[in-house]
């Protein structure tokens, strides 16, 4: 499996797009029943094929990325050949922005001495879809990019 298998609540909502994977397979809802009765390793097969197809399909459409820690966010920008990123760092101790207190007091402080900016960009390895299922491994997750564009906004002034 190249990624990670889907848990059992993206299967059921994913239901219908199984059966069509399946179907395209030509396996019918009976020989699936067989299959996961009397051939149990196949059928983790299956479930593990349709886990990284769904993932690849997620993955290729992904255009940013958000990961917040207590005293850091990282915002990602996913681009054709590399990723940007842009990075606040909360020097308080005593700020932790995954609370609602701290993430409030960061709305209203971005612009202060408390908290530091930092800009990168970083090439894709020649699998763009690992990369970023590896910032996703990390705590990352798909987003919008409201955060992303607003703070651009702010570092181009």
């Amino acid at each position: 499996m190249k990624y990670a298998r889907l848990t059992k609540e993206q299967f059921e909502e994913l239901h219908p797009e199984f059966i069509n994977f399946l179907a395209t397979q030509s396996i019918t809802a009976e020989e699936w029943a067989t299959i996961k009765a009397k051939q149990p390793q196949v059928a983790e097969e299956e479930l593990d094929v349709f886990s990284d197809l769904v993932w690849e399909g997620v993955l290729q459409k992904a255009e940013y990325l958000e990961n917040i820690a207590p005293q850091q966010l990282f915002l990602f920008k996913v681009e054709a050949t590399e990723m940007r990123l842009i990075s606040l760092k909360i020097v308080k101790d005593d700020i932790d922005i995954t609370t609602a207190e701290g993430y409030q007091w960061l709305q209203q402080n971005f612009a202060g001495d408390a908290v530091e900016f930092f800009t990168a960009s970083k090439a894709f390895s020649a699998n763009k879809s690992e990369d970023i299922f590896a910032l996703i491994k990390q705590g990352a997750n798909i987003t919008k990019g409201e955060l992303y564009t607003f703070f651009e906004d702010i570092i181009k002034q």
